[in-house]
């Protein structure tokens, strides 16, 4: 019965987010301390008070779901709680996971996803592109038909997040995006739109993905205590050599979660605890692997109700 830790991504924030557990945390409060410091700006207040509409700007949100996440991994540790067997992390939430399994310090994290979200927001002109996520179409019929809404122009589409449950996020060129759009719903699939300010996770985001690899030359990745379930791979890593090239790779490939997940469970967890705000994993999850059991961990209540579970 063997535990896993999952780490959300951007789409999880929420003004007030971490502020019950700066408040209740010892351990927590230095998590967003430290945040602050690294960046020489107040993420703490932004994560607390907002506003909303500077939380929701890219280069803003990266940083803050890290810090949440790490805040709420520093309290679980500090109640003295069990370790997990391996860390997963969906898109942003690979690098919490890095953190959580000793390769990078939580303050080049917190640095290298603000450079990271900042990247990804400039890489593509506001309106140029698009996301949208398709339910109802198996993934090799998906790459076909974003094949297809490509065209001779050679504007890009391509599947961005395998989440699970039959939903697959696309995203590339506005106009291509649209027409994938169009074709899906003529094979009876279902489509919404996203409102995001950039499309990640496609070969737009190659200046995104070079200005990473430049940032991590030198940041230092130490031993791994855990291994860490890959994006890209959908495979177990703990070979430090390894973290920098798979880092850069992510932000143009695809966020392979479905299979993520399901080669977490393969590995012989049963039991997995979403660390952050919020409960998007947990929801991903169920459609994935129903057995998996995945409680949160992103407020005092969610800490108390694990203490009692680890007591028992």
């Amino acid at each position: 019965m063997s535990l896993a830790f999952l780490f959300p991504g951007q789409g999880s924030q929420q003004v007030g987010m971490g502020r019950g557990l700066y408040a209740s945390s010892p351990a927590a409060r230095a998590v967003f301390d430290e945040a602050d410091a690294a960046l020489g700006e107040p993420l703490s207040t932004l994560c607390f008070e907002g506003p909303e509409e500077s939380l929701v700007l890219t280069a803003n949100t990266q940083p803050a779901i890290l810090t949440c996440s790490i805040a709420a991994l520093a309290a679980l540790r500090e109640a003295g709680t069990e370790a997990p067997a391996c860390v997963l992390g969906h898109s942003l939430g690979e690098f919490s996971a890095l953190v959580a399994a000793g390769a990078l310090t939580f303050a080049d994290a917190v640095r290298l996803v603000r450079l990271r979200g900042a990247a990804m927001q400039d890489a593509v002109p506001a309106g140029t592109g698009a996301m949208a996520a398709v339910i109802g179409i198996p993934i090799a019929e998906l790459e076909a038909l974003c094949a297809e809404a490509a065209g001779d122009d050679a504007e890009i589409v391509s599947p961005a997040n395998e989440n699970g449950g039959g939903q697959i996020v696309v995203a590339g060129h506005a106009a291509a995006v649209d027409r994938l759009v169009a074709l899906a719903k003529s094979r009876k699939g279902r489509v919404v739109p996203l409102r995001v300010s950039a499309p990640f996770h496609c070969a737009l985001m190659a200046p995104a993905a070079l200005r990473l690899e430049a940032a991590l030359r030198d940041v230092e990745i130490r031993p791994m205590t855990v291994p860490v379930i890959t994006n890209v791979e959908a495979e177990p890593n703990d070979d430090p050599s390894r973290v920098k090239a798979l880092l850069v790779r992510q932000v143009t490939h695809r966020v392979r979660w479905e299979a993520s997940v399901q080669r977490a469970v393969g590995s012989g967890a049963t039991r997995a605890v979403e660390l952050g705000h919020g409960k998007v994993l947990a929801g991903l999850c169920r459609r994935i692997a129903p057995d998996l059991a995945v409680a949160a961990c992103g407020s005092p209540a969610d800490l108390d109700v694990l203490k009692g579970a680890h007591a028992s």
